[in-house]
Formats: C-alpha cells, structure tokens, sequence
C-alpha cells in the first residue's frame, strides 16, 4: 500500500485532538502496573515512548530504553476483544410487577464511538474472527454489535516482536493487511500512515501530514522484513485439523497435563477465544434479578459439566479440547485455525507452556 503521508511523532497530539474533536473517545497503549494495556488515552504523552518488552514462556518484563520510540514492543495481555467482547456483560434483567407477573427486558448497552491506537496486525485478525462468531451466525450479537458499530482502528505495524511471537507461521503478521482504518509504521522520525478505509482517508485529511519520502517507505519495508525474520517460533502447519485428530491418543496430551495448572490464563489472554457462561443473579429483595454472561474458559471444571456430569473432568481433556478446538476445528466453523500467532499464551502461561512445541510434538511425530 502506497503512504498517505507522513505524521512526525510530535505531531501524535494532533491525532489525538483530531480523534477527539470527531466524537471519539480514544484508547491506546499506556505503562500500567508492568504491562502495557489499553486504556484511555488523552495525552500523547502517556503512550510507552521509551519502553521495551521481554518476554519468554511464563514470562513478561518492560524496561526502558533511550529511545524515542512509541511502539517498539511486541503486545500487552490485551488485544481488542475485551473493548468488544466484555468480561461481564447483563444481557437482560426479570422484576416482578406489583400483580405478581414477571417482566423481562433487554439490556442492550449504550456503547459509545471508539478510536483505538496501536492495533497490531495478529489482533485485526483476531477481531475479524471474533467479528464471524459475533455477528455473522444465525443470531447476531446485539452487546459485541453496539460496541463494534462506531469503532475506529488505527494500527501499528509490528518492528519489534517478541521471543514468543509467531505470526507469520499464521499468515497474520507483522504487517497490518487489512482490517483498519488508519495504519501507521513507526520509523526514526514519526509514522507513515496508510488509510485503509473510506472513514480513515477522510480522517488522515485532517491531520498535518507531509509527503512521504522513499527513503522512508524502504526503511519501515525494511524494519518489517526484519521483524518476519527475527520470529524463531512456528506452528507446523496453517491446517493442523487431519493431524490433531488423528492423534487424540497421543501420549503428549498425558505429558502436558502434568504441566498444566487448568488455570485458564491462555485462553483469557487469546485474543480470538469466546467462550463465555451466563448466570441469573437475584437482587438481595428477590424482586428481580440480571442474566450476567461471563468470560469462561474450557479449562474450567463446569465449562463442560452436563446434568451433573463433567465431560472433561481432568486437565488431560480440557488441554486437548483447546488444542484441538483452536487449531483443528475451527478451520470447520470459519475457515481458519483460531490461532493467530501473538504467542500471549505463551508468554502469561505460568509454567510457560509453549503452543507451537506442543503442536509440533502431537503432529509432527506421525504417532496415532
């Protein structure tokens, strides 16, 4: 894609103020608690200039760097879904009227227009996978629709990946494709910005752009190829699905259910998973009471539990079942494995369990 025009980095105010006098509220990386989160984000000041990530299975550091830099870390715990798909959502709440009839009421949420700063390329495609499950099934979801409505996507191509990235295994990264609507690429100066949408061309219109030189263009091209090479981690194969189910007996599952705590960190941190479970929680008067979806995770003991009946009672089950589901059986429902390569799994693992060398443990051996 051609550069729309060049953005120098103490201009990054400018955005924010052109962002806001749009109607958006905006979100962006900032330095909270030793991770880089999304939050909102009012001054350009508050982005991470100067900050490095490390991270390594079952581990995560920032550290600072003399570096003018804004976006020279490879991904916080964080993706987008949480903006989209909340970790509680009310669904709809029940009263009983003074005759004694139960009234019940949707509760659709007031969501408001967002800009977010900083989107990588393996969190556009797992929005665009959370986007078929949401909203493309037989019955759309009003609460993720509300939120996705009036959402403003500017990203950031990956420079800087982490030990535990491995998007281009995936085919997602480190160059943002598709998916947004502004993308900038960070280079010594400022940013190159593309617009990838009619919404984002209008926008860069507003913004004290200059031309874009070559020199500028092959060095961001460079910075890319570079951060393509430097990933040292791989799936097998994009289409693991023949493979893992032809291995469901692999001693493999046994040997990384003794490492697996079952705590269900991976799947809180993925960025395509869904799996959530509703309850009905009565107010103390018992008058009425709210349908409450919650964030779950396949790796708990009631995530399967039927009639009483745990499907998958042991660790074993429960590791195989994500495995299984994220990169096998979800080329099935959406025509693509859920894995999108950010390797956040990896990394917030607490025993620092590795995906791509469990996948290649289970179908690369030719055991069945």
């Amino acid at each position: 894609m051609a550069a729309t025009g060049f953005l120098l980095r103490g201009h990054m105010q400018n955005l924010l103020d052109a962002l806001r006098a749009a109607g958006y509220r905006c979100v962006g990386p900032q330095v909270r608690d030793g991770a880089i989160i999304y939050d909102t984000l009012s001054q350009a000041d508050d982005l991470p200039w100067g900050w490095r990530d490390e991270q390594k299975p079952g581990r995560y550091r920032l550290g600072r760097h003399d570096s003018p830099w804004g976006f020279a870390w490879a991904n916080g715990p964080q993706g987008l879904k949480p903006l989209l798909f909340a970790s509680a959502d009310t669904l709809q709440t029940a009263r009983r009227t003074d005759e004694g009839a139960l009234h019940f009421e949707s509760a659709t949420p007031h969501a408001i227009a967002t800009a977010v700063l900083g989107v990588r390329a393996c969190d556009l495609a797992a929005l665009r996978l959370q986007d078929q499950h949401f909203l493309e099934g037989l019955v759309p979801d009003p609460h993720y629709a509300a939120r996705r409505a009036d959402l403003f996507l500017i990203a950031v191509h990956c420079t800087h990946p982490a030990a535990t990235c491995f998007c281009v295994s995936t085919g997602d990264g480190p160059r943002a494709e598709h998916g947004f609507d502004l993308a900038l690429g960070e280079t010594e100066e400022g940013f190159l910005g593309t617009a990838g949408s009619a919404a984002g061309a209008g926008f860069a219109k507003r913004l004290p752009l200059r031309a874009a030189e070559p020199r500028e263009q092959d060095a961001l091209e460079a910075r890319i190829t570079a951060a393509a090479a430097a990933q040292q981690r791989s799936l097998p194969a994009r289409d693991l699905r023949a493979a893992l189910f032809a291995n469901l007996r692999h001693p493999r599952w046994e040997e990384v259910a003794t490492r697996c705590l079952s705590c269900g960190n991976c799947t809180a941190v993925c960025p395509s998973c869904f799996c959530h479970a509703q309850s009905e929680e009565p107010t103390l008067d018992g008058l009425s009471s709210m349908s409450v979806r919650r964030w779950d995770s396949c790796f708990t003991q009631g995530h399967s539990a039927i009639h009483g009946i745990v499907i998958r009672a042991d660790t074993r089950q429960r590791y195989r079942q994500w495995l299984t589901h994220k990169l096998g059986s979800w080329h099935d429902q959406y025509g693509r494995s859920g894995c999108v390569g950010c390797g956040r799994c990896i990394t917030w693992c607490p025993v620092g369990i590795d995906i791509t060398e469990e996948a290649a443990g289970i179908c690369g051996s030719g055991h069945v």
